[in-house]
């Protein structure tokens, strides 16, 4: 009678084991999904701050300013990556902050509101694919502490998730 309790213990450890293994290994890639789509939509914000600079329609300084700033969050090395993407976000801020400057440019620079709407939306969207990737990476985090994945190696030659910290502050003149 013990051998068959010991046994179906060791079965239903071996089942909680796999399933972990497979939970976390599940986690590990919605983290490399959440990462890639965060990655393609910082590069999609800097692509349409980049067109806004350049279309002509901003002054002239800060087209410089923005084009200088989504210049630099494109072409900077990886470990200076979400520096650049804070500071263009800055740059944003300093000059697409204000709804009733960007309402009356609306006005009076014709073709000014679509690439502003584009640049809003590519915004949120970079935001969000940060805060999703996030809980992705604490979710998996969660998971890699807890004792028998640490002791077993569940996790096996995986690196530790890590999360993504910028400012991803969208300017106020695209939440209006």
């Amino acid at each position: 009678m013990w051998i068959l309790i010991v046994v179906g213990a060791l079965l239903l450890l071996g089942v909680y084991l796999s399933w972990t293994a497979g939970r976390l290994d599940r986690l590990h890639a919605r983290v490399d999904a959440s990462r890639a789509v965060l990655d393609a939509e910082l590069l999609r914000r800097s692509a349409s701050a980049l067109e806004l600079a350049t279309a002509g329609l901003l002054d002239p300084a800060t087209s410089v300013v923005v084009a200088d700033a989504a210049s630099r969050a494109r072409t900077v090395n990886e470990e200076s990556r979400y520096q650049a993407e804070s500071d263009l976000t800055a740059v944003l801020c300093t000059g697409l902050d204000d709804p009733q400057d960007l309402a009356a440019l609306r006005e009076e620079i014709p073709g000014l509101g679509q690439p502003l709407d584009e640049l809003g939306m590519a915004c949120r969207r970079a935001a969000h694919a940060r805060r999703f990737h996030n809980e992705m990476v604490r979710g998996a985090q969660r998971l890699r502490r807890k004792l028998l994945v640490r002791w077993l190696r569940l996790a096996g030659h995986a690196p530790w998730p890590e999360t993504v910290e910028l400012d991803d502050t969208v300017p106020r003149g695209f939440n209006g």
